[in-house]
């Protein structure tokens, strides 16, 4: 079966040429992007024979997110040591930059197809004596490979959901020949260490999820509210939450007359749809592009840009986290609300949160996220927020939500560190 794929990757590899230039047309992919995942010759290795070399794949910008801390802490105490970071998005390598584009011993490419001579080429060139994998990133071919040269291999934050456990269930020989590629499984959840159990992994470890380590500091370019400013923010949201968004917006819009909504589509593509809504609906709004200043006076601001959520989120007590609400998602519902939890948000949600049911589980525990079912649940709770604003700070909590990042960014550090590369 794995020489089945090994031969259909290479055979439609000109196939994913054309198709990775579409992605290109339709602005999916950027031309850095679709040269460094296609083309050896546009690796642009640039290694430090003299360091030894780790090598971090994130997919995307909440994978690449979680183990910023963790490389900041790596570069801190291993002076000897260079990281390469792979990613295939172009909003987590914009991350990725913003944050180490400054520090030399820090590089990040996109990374090339899970095809064998692409992947002998960039290991040749990169030659990394220990690779990191985060999250559910789990591509076969790079794996054998990188094995077949003896480098040491982790599974960080490991995260198997339900539904990919069901489909590799029904190659579970397969399966198991992946994941005893991997030297150390570090597990995010229980579900991902029990699954992992299943298909005899040996060396598993459950330190909890990574990206309650993550520091979110918004820089102080918004302005500040005016006076009697009334704001709330609703994040992530999917096709069909953003009318129940702007439904209530005009419920507590009337006892709320100075009030403006920020809305943070999950994907900017279709902000199209939300200004639509927006005109059908006759609300004045504002189509907020990177670096623009938000205009207070329009009642809804739709962001039309990556990398400042943390700022919004700063400017707001209350904030609805999307993908919750539609129940056709409700098998791979659910977006990270770490970040507004560690910002000191008050967090709602809808029932349909399957893909971080532990975390959620967790911050219902502690007070900072509730569940709402209906627009007309949402509206009562904010409106209640926006008129009392003093009422929710439970230091308590986020004090315990930051202790809970501290432990788990120095265990998954010390199990790394137990790797000498």
């Amino acid at each position: 079966m794995l020489g089945i794929y090994r031969s259909i990757t290479l055979f439609f590899y000109p196939l994913f040429i054309i198709i990775i230039y579409l992605r290109k047309i339709f602005k999916k992919e950027n031309n850095e992007s679709f040269k460094g995942k296609l083309f050896p010759s546009k690796f642009l290795i640039d290694k430090d024979k003299t360091k030894n070399l780790i090598w971090f794949h994130a997919a995307s910008i909440g994978e690449a997110q979680s183990v910023v801390p963790l490389i900041k802490k790596i570069i801190s105490e291993r002076s000897n040591t260079e990281i390469l970071i792979t990613t295939i998005t172009q909003s987590s390598a914009i991350l990725m930059r913003k944050n180490f584009e400054k520090n030399k011993n820090i590089k990040h490419r996109y990374l090339p197809l899970d095809v064998k001579f692409l992947i002998n080429k960039f290991l040749d060139g990169w030659k990394p004596s220990l690779v990191l994998f985060v999250d559910s990133e789990i591509w076969p071919n790079f794996l054998f490979e990188i094995k077949k040269r003896k480098i040491t291999l982790l599974l960080l934050n490991g995260r198997i959901t339900k539904r990919s456990f069901l489909r590799w269930s029904k190659i579970s020989n397969i399966a198991e020949q992946i994941f005893s590629k991997f030297d150390l499984c570090l597990a995010s959840n229980f579900e991902t260490k029990k699954y992992l159990e299943t298909f005899k992994v040996k060396n598993i470890k459950l330190l909890g999820n990574l990206k309650f380590s993550t520091s979110y500091q918004p820089k102080n370019s918004l302005e500040k509210l005016p006076p009697g400013k009334r704001i709330w923010c609703a994040m992530s949201t999917h096709l069909g939450e953003e009318n129940i968004v702007i439904n209530t917006h005009l419920i507590i819009k009337k006892d709320n007359k100075n009030l403006t909504t920020i809305i943070i589509p999950r994907h900017i593509n279709r902000v199209k749809e939300i200004e639509s809504l927006c005109k059908n609906r006759n609300l004045t709004f504002q189509l907020l592009s990177n670096n623009e200043k938000i205009n207070f006076e329009k009642e809804i601001i739709i962001v039309n840009s990556y990398g400042k959520v943390s700022e919004y989120l700063s400017l707001c007590k209350s904030v609805f986290i999307g993908k919750s609400l539609i129940k056709k998602l409700q098998h791979v519902g659910g977006q990270n609300p770490i970040e507004a939890a560690k910002l000191g948000c008050k967090i709602y949600h809808g029932p349909y949160v399957y893909n971080f049911e532990e975390i959620y589980s967790l911050l219902n525990k502690y007070k900072i996220s509730e569940q709402v079912t209906n627009v007309d649940e949402l509206s009562k709770k904010l409106n209640f927020d926006l008129n009392n604003l003093d009422v929710f700070k439970n230091e308590n909590a986020l004090n315990n939500i930051k202790e809970l990042g501290e432990k788990i960014l120095k265990t998954t550090f010390d199990e790394v560190a137990k790797f000498k590369n």
